[in-house]
């Protein structure tokens, strides 16, 4: 497995010409025959876990009307979509330009999908977090202050999505990541809207880090990835000190889980949820390319977090 280094944390002007080259160009995301098969045969089965299963009939029925409506029209999402079981399977649509990413997101869909074309979902509770009242732990504080990892921001995002894909150990070899996504999200990097965070050690290796989509003053988190013990946690960690400085009122996680909880997200009904969006997401956000802030220290960062409860409030509000 080849590693991705960081250019500022060993000296070679070829390999530092190589990672801007690969930043510059748009990379060709591609899998290989068994990548492809494996995702196939994984993704049926995974359709086929008893608590996903009763999703199955809408999705057939939609797959199929999908491919018999004409090209013109049927990556149209529906205005007012019908949203099935909690997992919340709102609609299908291989649109994935930058503007329809944009669009789709703001009205509370995100694309999960392994087989076929591209499925829209909206679940009936979102995992959120307010930036603001982010905590960041001990372990990861002492982590920082060690000096022990580089963390950047937007310098390898291609880097950054392929390690989110790979298979995880002890896990399922199953990604949602696939070359598609890869492609639609490294567009909405290019176009300034998808943002990176990349974790390096000492030897320039990249061990950790994050991605996601922000629109207005949402984040909207989409995957992360861990080499070494708690570096997606340090990642974690800038990403809630920046956007808590650049005034962000609202980080998604989509699905709410346990582990998420235990990171401090909290779980939001869905029409609050939705009810927020327009509000937050047209609200001037940090546009165009980010970059570390040197002065946001996560693991000096002393806000009084007792009066937040963590979870943002779900009454809109516009920013002063």
């Amino acid at each position: 497995m080849s590693v991705t280094k960081h250019p500022g944390l060993w000296n070679n002007s070829g390999a530092l010409a190589a990672l801007d080259a690969r930043r510059d160009a748009s990379p060709r995301f591609r899998e290989d025959w068994n990548q492809y098969l494996r995702r196939l045969v994984l993704g049926a089965a995974y359709a086929l876990k008893p608590r996903r299963i009763a999703l199955l009939p809408a999705i057939w029925r939609m797959t199929l009307i999908y491919y018999l409506s004409p090209k013109s029209g049927r990556d149209r999402l529906p205005g007012l979509p019908t949203y099935y079981t909690d997992w919340g399977f709102a609609g299908i649509s291989d649109d994935l330009t930058v503007p329809a990413l944009l669009h789709n997101y703001t009205r509370g869909l995100f694309p999960v999908c392994h087989l076929g074309p591209m499925k829209w979902w909206c679940p009936s509770f979102r995992a959120v977090q307010d930036p603001a009242h982010a905590h960041v732990g001990r372990t990861v504080r002492r982590l920082i202050r060690r000096h022990g990892f580089t963390v950047t921001m937007d310098t390898d995002f291609a880097g950054v999505m392929e390690a989110c894909a790979r298979p995880r150990t002890g896990k399922t070899p199953l990604t949602w990541i696939t070359p598609k996504i890869m492609r639609a999200f490294h567009r909405a990097h290019e176009a300034g809207y998808a943002h990176s965070v990349e974790v390096w050690d000492r030897n320039g290796n990249l061990v950790g880090g994050l991605f996601g989509l922000a629109i207005g003053q949402v984040y909207f988190g989409e995957s992360k990835f861990c080499r070494t013990r708690d570096a997606s946690k340090v990642a974690v960690a800038y990403l809630q000190r920046h956007l808590a400085a650049w005034g962000y009122r609202l980080y998604d996680a989509k699905w709410m889980t346990p582990h998420l909880a235990a990171s401090g997200f909290t779980p939001m009904l869905r029409d609050d949820f939705l009810s927020l969006l327009p509000w937050y997401a047209t609200e001037p956000g940090r546009a165009g390319r980010w970059t570390i802030d040197p002065n946001l220290d996560p693991a000096g960062w002393t806000r009084d977090r007792e009066s937040g409860s963590g979870a943002p409030d779900p009454t809109p509000r516009r920013a002063a």
